[in-house]
């Protein structure tokens, strides 16, 4: 069964499969790339809670960049956001992001937490 929420004509924000929780790319506001990175990390609990996840359940996060020249200004964010012992398969690339004042976005797929 596939259940798709937050659906317009063009994205789901979530879709869960199998136990298996996809997020469409969060991006977030600020002038730069931490604040940005922080704000998209929000964005992402949120759509993480709203899924029955957390940061402890993320399988893979796809990051992209409009320039890596911001690679470790976005990581100190990462890294604080990140739960100890619970990091995820990461790749991160440079690319054309969709607009131009956006320095930042990342794409998340996690396990949903089994009820206990």
């Amino acid at each position: 069964m596939i259940t798709r929420l937050q659906t317009s004509e063009r994205m789901s924000k979530i879709v869960k499969h199998n136990g298996t929780i996809y997020l469409c790319g969060q991006v977030g506001a600020g002038d730069s790339v931490a604040a940005q990175t922080a704000d998209c990390l929000s964005r992402v609990d949120a759509l993480l809670l709203e899924a029955g996840s957390d940061r402890e359940h993320i399988l893979q996060a796809i990051v992209w960049l409009s320039d890596m020249s911001d690679f470790t200004e976005m990581n100190a964010v990462w890294d604080a956001w990140v739960p100890q012992g619970h990091a995820p398969a990461r790749a991160c690339g440079e690319a054309k992001l969709a607009r131009d004042v956006l320095k930042v976005e990342i794409i998340i797929t996690a396990a949903e937490k089994l009820e206990t």
